[in-house]
């Protein structure tokens, strides 16, 4: 086991999460975790999702000069799965054999192709595994 773990969308989203501070305080330190320790992975996915609902679906959109400094504090040093034709067999794959629905078959593809031990997010089923892959959402209880 490396330690290495993956972080879904959803948790930078709730980190900027004014009306969730629970939700908010999980999230930052997952983020502050996996930054510190190096071993916090995300794929261009969740950039990607991340920056749709910045932009598109706070209150009010994220400033440019925010959206230039959360990429590079946050994001670059954590980018470590890029879309390829590899990515997308892997989640085809999972998405067939396991019902997932697809982006988040993307979202298991890049954290099983980045070797992490764990994937922590809100959307995906609490506590089942795919392979050493442990699927937790840090936002319900023990």
């Amino acid at each position: 086991m490396n330690g290495r773990f993956f972080l879904a969308g959803n948790v930078f989203v709730y980190s900027l999460d004014e009306q969730s501070p629970g939700k908010a305080e999980i999230a930052r330190r997952l983020i502050r975790t996996g930054l510190e320790s190096e071993k916090g992975i995300v794929s261009y996915q969740v950039v990607q999702e991340f920056f749709h609902i910045a932009l598109r679906k706070f209150a009010a959109p994220m400033p440019i000069s925010d959206r230039e400094q959360y990429r590079a504090i946050t994001f670059r040093p954590m980018l470590a799965v890029y879309s390829s034709a590899l990515l997308c067999g892997e989640a085809l794959r999972i998405h067939g054999q396991r019902g997932v629905p697809w982006f988040d078959a993307l979202i298991l593809a890049a954290a099983l192709q980045a070797e992490c031990d764990a994937l922590y997010g809100e959307d995906l089923q609490h506590e089942p595994t795919f392979g050493k892959l442990k699927i937790q959402n840090p936002f319900i209880g023990p």
